[in-house]
């Protein structure tokens, strides 16, 4: 029997269109977490611990305001890790972006509301 594979986002897939150059782009330290942060995973700043997080919708501290998309996939389990967000100037597929389990379509339209307000000016498509 045939092996079958299963291939996760590539970095960056979610993107429609940036900004020339990197100007899209931020360098950034994401919180230590269980979680996987994914390619399109959607990010918000802790305002506690000053370092991005997973956006939570019924967060505290800032985790339920977006303002920025993990860019490429990151495993954050073993400590606080350093890595490439969209953080402004960007056009991205909604139907790509990564939530927390039990986001409901309320949180993710907050999300896409949050990240389209400056300074991020992200359309969520």
């Amino acid at each position: 029997m045939p092996t079958v594979f299963t291939e996760g986002m590539h970095p960056g897939e979610f993107l429609v269109s940036e900004a020339n150059g990197r100007l899209s782009r931020d360098v950034v330290t994401l919180a230590q977490t269980s979680i996987t942060y994914q390619s399109g995973s959607v990010l918000a700043w802790a305002t506690d611990i000053s370092k991005w997080v997973h956006y939570a919708e019924s967060g505290t501290h800032g985790t339920d305001t977006a303002g920025a998309i993990n860019y490429a996939r990151v495993d954050a389990s073993g400590g606080d890790k350093q890595a490439t967000v969209i953080a402004r100037l960007a056009e991205v597929n909604g139907a790509q972006l990564s939530f927390l389990p039990g986001t409901t379509t309320n949180g993710k339209a907050a999300a896409a509301v949050d990240l389209i307000a400056a300074p991020h000016l992200i359309a969520v498509r």
